[in-house]
């Protein structure tokens, strides 16, 4: 599948802004009590295992060092359209915002459709190396989410929004992690 970048005439590549997007699943299997038995017999208490996760759309925009993102308890077109929508507010006046992302089922370009300042780029398939927010997730993890035992889904999306929020924090860091020489729209 092509894709074809449809910025509007009076916009130049000057005023393009470039995001990269991803969603990432946090949270953990819910870790029950587990029931003990004598060796060599079955318990007799089954115990249903439920997991609880948060998922994170999120957005950066290295060359300005911000970003944006939305956490949700699932991931669909629905809350793409969210978090396209928070871009499409960050995205300054006179300016078009291109975001680039992966090919998973929601990334679709319709979601695009009521945004007057957004175009979407798809990364090629099996290709996570490209998309700097992937970068990101390691960061969020290694320095906020690691080792964690989380009580429920409201202590899940308290740290993880923490930890977007310390990473964008720090602008510089922010451009150091995702800007990429490739994506460079001006020589």
């Amino acid at each position: 599948m092509k894709t074809i970048l449809k910025i509007p005439g009076h916009i130049g590549l000057e005023s393009v802004d470039v995001w990269f997007q991803d969603e990432a699943r946090f949270g953990q299997q819910n870790t029950t009590t587990r029931v003990w038995a004598k060796t060599g017999t079955r318990p007799r208490v089954i115990k249903q295992q439920q997991f609880e996760y948060a998922y994170l759309f999120g957005s950066v925009c290295p060359s300005r060092g911000i970003g944006e993102a939305i956490v949700v308890p699932w991931s669909n077109k629905d809350a793409m359209k969210l978090h396209l929508q928070q871009v499409s507010s960050a995205t300054e006046k006179g300016r078009h915002a291109v975001v680039i992302m992966d090919g998973a089922g929601w990334h679709t370009e319709d979601t695009a459709h009521s945004f007057h300042n957004i175009s979407i780029i798809k990364l090629p398939p099996y290709s996570p190396e490209l998309n700097s927010i992937e970068q990101v997730w390691s960061w969020m993890r290694q320095h906020h989410l690691a080792n964690q035992a989380f009580k429920d889904y409201d202590e899940i999306l308290n740290k993880v929004c923490s930890a977007w929020n310390s990473f964008l924090s720090d602008t510089k860091r922010v451009t150091r992690m995702c800007a990429r020489s490739w994506i460079s729209l001006t020589s």
